[in-house]
This record gives C-alpha cells, structure tokens and sequence, in this order.
C-alpha cells in the first residue's frame, strides 16, 4: 500500500464519519448516502459469507438496520468501514447460527423415507456444536465460524475483520482447542447409520489385540 492509498484511505474515512455524525445528527439524507457509497462491498460480504443470494439479502438488510438505529455507539476506534463490516459479519453469523440450530434432511421422492432416529441424532449433533461454539469468546467464534464453516481463506477474513493473518490463524487455534474440550463427549456418541463409526476404523492397535 502507497502513501497515497493510506492518505486516500483516510479522507475516505473522514468523509464516512462526517456522514455517520449527520445521521446521529438528524441529517435525514446522511446514512442513505453512506450505504451507497459501501453497499457493494457490504453485499459481496454478506454474500460470500453465506453463499446463498436471499440468505445474504436478508442479513445486509439486518445489518443495515442495526447500524442505523446504534449509529450513536460508534466509538471512533476503527474506521468508519470496518465497522460497518462487523455489523454485516455478526448478521451473517446470526444466521448461520440459526441454520445450524435447525438443520434440514432432504427426502428425495425416489427414496426411502429418512430415518427419524438418524434426523433426530443429526440435529441433536448440531445443538451440540452450536452450544458449544455459543460459549466461545466473540473473535474466536468469528474466526472459525468465516474459516471452517463458511470455508473464507485466512487472508480474505484477515482483511474483513481487519486484522494480521496470523491473529486469524491464532483465534481460529484456541477456538478449535475449546471446541476440543466441549465437545469430547461427542466421540463416544453412536453416530447415525449412515455415518461409519469413529471406533470402526482399523487401527494397529485394535488390529493386534492392543499390542503396541
């Protein structure tokens, strides 16, 4: 990055704030013209969050609502951008927290109906998980939530969460250390039949009688 990009990068900014403090100001035009000003951007993140055009749809418009009604508790300590792209990200995380919470089993017509016990242990298997990640701090839950489950490389949420690479690598670390703990249980679940076992694998120590 030029001098000339960071010098840009900063009027930019000073222009958004400008606008963010006439919108807190009662400025009735400021906030149309700060969403368009970033909504392409703000749609490509959303998008690529979620993969899905009306699920991303929906979670910008959450977003933007958000960041209109808590416009006054925008403290200054990041750009006026990153901020808005925080508020995106949580409104993506939101549903992709409700898609976990409440996941579907497709029955397609030329098959036998699913079984009820392998949709039941599914969703139990996902209230598990999403429990589990719940309890994670924030930046850990971020990170892994946007690498593992919506698979973004490291660099592409370094950028949106505008933090070094090896932060993201480091939160995403600790969170998989904590999911660990949490859900250790999990190993010793029955898994649905269509689910080969952990413990069927073929080991050499389960093959040879436990011998080392």
């Amino acid at each position: 990055m030029t001098a000339s990009d960071d010098q840009d990068g900063d009027d930019s900014d000073l222009r958004d704030r400008a606008l963010l403090a006439a919108h807190v100001d009662g400025d009735a035009e400021a906030f149309a013209t700060l969403v368009r000003l970033h909504r392409h951007r703000l749609w490509a993140v959303a998008l690529r969050t979620l993969s899905d055009r009306e699920e991303a749809a929906d979670a910008l418009q959450d977003a933007l609502l958000k960041a209109y009604r808590s416009a006054a508790t925008f403290r200054g300590e990041a750009r006026v951008t990153s901020w808005l792209h925080r508020i995106v990200v949580n409104a993506c995380l939101d549903r992709v927290r409700r898609r976990a919470a409440r996941p579907t089993v497709p029955m397609p017509e030329d098959t036998e109906p699913v079984d009820t016990h392998d949709a039941l242990g599914a969703r139990e298997l996902a209230l598990d998980i999403e429990s589990a990640l719940a309890t994670l701090p924030e930046d850990q839950r971020v990170a892994l939530v946007l690498v593992d489950v919506q698979g973004l490389p490291v660099d592409e949420v370094a950028r949106l969460l505008g933090v070094p690479s090896g932060t993201v690598k480091s939160r995403c670390s600790r969170g998989r250390a904590r999911l660990a703990l949490q859900l250790g249980h999990l190993r010793n679940r029955p898994q649905p039949s269509s689910v080969p076992p952990t413990e069927a694998r073929t080991t050499p120590e389960t093959s040879e009688g436990g011998r080392a």
